[in-house]
């Protein structure tokens, strides 16, 4: 019987961690906006002397057969952000387990092991955000004492494409009273 662990990621998971990457964006009917590929993954986590991003990957492990007969079967990707209110914090971007090694306890354990990184680097908390549409995963991060700020406090998340990006850094001229100024 095959049983898993939870490991750090290493430059070689690369074209793995792509693979699942590719499969949660079909789940999520979001596949035409995957654009990076596995370069980018192993060059951004790997080998930049500030990576870009932390990756726990869970694997299967077949009895003593060690590496020969592992497969990434699940991710967890998480990277640094800021609080001015609280400090450092982690953001979780994605944990993915493939649907047919579902209910064995491989996404708990991912999630327990991204808390358990977001404890020891001391960060004042984990955040990450949900399809409103994929109700198992909601169930599963309030199963584990997540709180939906949507509905406690009523934040929106928002996101500046490179169009408008490119928009605002040619636009030179600012209003007199720009509301960040205040």
């Amino acid at each position: 019987m095959a049983g898993f662990r939870v490991r750090a990621a290493q430059p070689g998971d690369c074209e793995g961690i792509m693979r699942l990457i590719k499969e949660l964006a079909e789940y999520e009917k979001l596949s035409d906006q995957v654009k990076i590929g596995a370069e980018d993954l192993c060059r951004d986590g790997f080998k930049e002397s500030s990576p870009f991003f932390r990756c726990l990957v869970a694997e299967t492990v077949e009895g003593d057969q060690g590496d020969a007969g592992s497969m990434l079967v699940g991710y967890a990707l998480s990277y640094y952000t800021y609080s001015t209110w609280k400090g450092r914090s982690l953001y979780l971007e994605d944990i993915y387990v493939m649907p047919e090694h579902r209910g064995k306890g491989i996404g708990s354990k991912l999630l327990a092991a991204v808390a358990e990184t977001c404890l020891s680097l001391g960060c004042s908390h984990l955040q990450f955000s949900v399809l409103d549409w994929n109700q198992p995963a909601i169930s599963f991060y309030l199963s584990r004492g997540a709180c939906d700020l949507s509905q406690k406090e009523g934040w929106h998340l928002f996101r500046i494409f490179p169009d408008d990006l490119r928009r605002m850094t040619s636009n030179v001229t600012r209003p007199t009273s720009d509301p960040a100024d205040s």
